[in-house]
C-alpha cells in the first residue's frame, strides 16, 4: 500500500511538472510571434526614402564693369561769411532810447540804427554856449579897454616928444618930463593889461568851443548809423539798454551779403596732392586754372550759382595742419547770410576709367572687394577704389572691361557660392538708387 502511494505521488508531480513544461513552451511562443508581428508592422510602416534633388540658386543681378569718363569730387567742410562783417558799437555811453531797425533788414551806409539818449549832453552843450556868451562879452570889453589905452598912450607919447626939445633948450624943468614919460609908461601898461585880458578871454572862449565841439559830436555819436550797406545780423541790445565804448559785445554786425566768403582747409597731404595735381607754374597760376566749385548747402541741395576759389594761405597753420583756402558766390538774392555752413565740392574729372556700381562693392578689415563671376560662380576679389562719384566707384586696379560682378546683395553672399546671375545693364542698377537727401 505504502509502495502504492509512493507511486501514485511521483506519478501525480510528473505529470505537473510535464504540464508546467508545455505552458511555459506555448507562452514563448506566442511571444515570439508578437515580436515578429510588431516587426513585420515596423517594416511595413517604413518610409520610403526620398529623392535627391540639387537645392535651389538664389538670383542675383549682375552687370559687366565699363569705361567711363566720370566726374568726382573732393569735398571740404564749409563756414559762410559775409564779404565784410562790421561790427556796431556805441562810442560814447548812454541807455537806448529807440531801435529803428529789426533782425534781418537790409540798410544803407548812413541809415540810422540805434538812438540813445541825450539829455545830460544837451545841458552840457547849452551850459558851453553861455560860457562862450560870456567869452564873447570879456573879448568885447577887453576891445574897448584896449581902444582907450592905445589912445592913452599915443597922447602920452605926443606929450613926451613935445617935452624933450624943450628941456634940451632949457625952456622947461627936466621934471616935467619925466613927468610927462611917467603918464607914457602907465598908458602903456594899461594897454598891455587889456590886450592879456583880450587874450585870455579868446583863450577861454577856445576851450569852451573845443568843449561843445566834444559835446556836439557825442551827440552826434547818440545816433548811431549803419557804417557799410547789408543785412542786419542779431540785435543784442533793446530800449532800455546802457551801452557804452567798454562793452565787449556789438550792438548788432551788419554784413555786406551781395558776394559771400566761403572758407575750407585741407589738410598737409591734401594740400601737397593739389600743388602737385594742378597744372601752372605759380599758386596764383593754379588758382586760376581751378574750375569753378559747387556749394552743398545743409540741407544737402545744391547752391545754385557756382563759385570760384580766390585765395589760399599758403601756410600751413601749427595749431590745425591745415591750409585755409576762400571761395566767393554771386549772393544777390541774399539766399546765403553770414553764419552758414555747407561742403564746397571741386570737380576733378576721370577719363577712360573702369567703373561698377558703388553698392558692389564691400569692405573688410579696410581692404575693398567685388564678386566677380566665374560661370555660375561668385569669386571674391580685391579691388583698389580711386573715388566714388554718382553711384559708380571708380577702379584704379583689381578689375578690367567686360569682367562681370555682382551687382547687389553680396552681403549675403560668400566666395564659393553658386547662384543664379540676371545680367542687366550698369546704369539700370546706377540710376535705381535714390539719395536718401535731396
Amino acid at each position: 500500500m505504502h509502495r502504492e502511494s509512493l507511486n501514485s505521488s511521483k506519478g501525480k508531480s510528473e505529470s505537473h511538472l510535464r504540464r508546467k513544461k508545455k505552458s511555459i513552451t506555448t507562452g514563448v511562443f506566442i511571444v515570439l510571434i508578437l515580436v515578429g508581428v510588431i516587426f513585420f508592422i515596423s517594416l511595413l510602416k517604413k518610409p520610403k526614402p526620398k529623392s535627391v534633388t540639387a537645392p535651389l540658386r538664389k538670383a542675383y543681378p549682375v552687370v559687366a564693369t565699363e569705361i567711363r569718363t566720370i566726374v568726382g569730387y573732393d569735398e571740404y567742410p564749409t563756414t559762410i561769411q559775409g564779404k565784410n562783417n562790421n561790427s556796431v558799437y556805441a562810442k560814447i555811453s548812454g541807455y537806448i532810447t529807440k531801435v529803428y531797425v529789426d533782425e534781418g533788414d537790409y540798410v544803407k551806409k548812413g541809415q540810422i540804427l540805434f538812438k540813445l539818449e541825450t539829455a545830460a549832453l544837451s545841458q552840457e552843450a547849452n551850459a558851453a554856449k553861455a560860457g562862450i556868451h560870456t567869452s564873447d562879452s570879456q573879448i568885447e570889453l577887453a576891445n574897448a579897454a584896449i581902444l582907450t589905452a592905445q589912445v592913452q598912450v599915443e597922447a602920452a607919447q605926443i606929450e613926451v616928444n613935445k617935452l624933450i626939445p624943450l628941456v634940451e633948450k632949457n625952456i622947461i624943468s627936466p621934471i616935467q618930463l619925466e613927468t610927462a614919460r611917467a603918464n607914457l609908461n602907465t598908458a602903456q601898461s594899461r594897454l598891455g593889461q587889456a590886450v592879456a585880458a583880450k587874450n585870455q578871454a579868446v583863450a577861454s572862449k577856445g576851450q569852451v568851443e573845443a568843449g561843445l565841439n566834444t559835446i556836439n559830436a557825442n551827440i552826434d555819436y547818440s545816433v548811431i548809423r549803419a557804417p557799410i550797406s547789408g543785412v542786419v545780423g542779431k540785435i543784442n541790445f533793446r530800449e532800455g539798454g546802457l551801452v557804452g565804448p567798454a562793452n565787449p559785445t556789438p550792438l548788432t554786425i551788419v554784413s555786406e551779403t551781395g558776394e559771400v566768403y566761403a572758407y575750407f582747409s585741407m589738410n598737409e597731404r591734401e594740400y601737397l596732392d593739389f600743388l602737385a595735381e594742378t597744372q601752372g607754374r605759380s599758386l596764383s597760376e593754379k588758382l586760376k586754372k581751378l574750375p569753378e566749385v559747387d556749394l552743398v548747402l545743409a540741407n544737402h541741395a545744391i547752391y545754385e550759382q557756382k563759385g570760384r576759389i580766390e585765395t589760399v594761405t599758403g601756410q600751413i597753420n601749427p595749431q590745425t595742419g591745415t591750409v585755409q583756402f576762400r571761395a566767393v558766390f554771386d549772393n544777390k538774392n541774399q539766399l546765403l547770410s553770414n553764419g552758414n555752413s555747407g561742403m564746397i565740392r571741386i570737380p576733378k574729372a576721370y577719363n577712360q576709367v573702369v567703373v561698377v556700381p558703388e553698392q558692389a562693392t564691400f569692405e573688410q578689415q579696410g581692404v575693398t572687394y567685388v564678386y566677380k563671376l566665374k560661370g555660375d560662380t561668385a569669386i571674391s576679389a580685391i579691388i583698389t577704389i580711386k573715388d566714388r562719384s554718382q553711384n559708380l566707384a571708380i577702379v584704379a586696379e583689381g578689375l578690367k572691361e567686360g569682367e562681370q560682378v555682382v551687382a547687389n546683395g553680396v552681403g549675403s553672399l560668400r566666395t564659393g557660392t553658386l547662384i543664379q546671375p540676371q545680367v542687366i545693364p550698369l546704369d539700370s542698377i546706377i540710376h535705381a538708387i535714390q539719395p536718401v537727401f535731396k
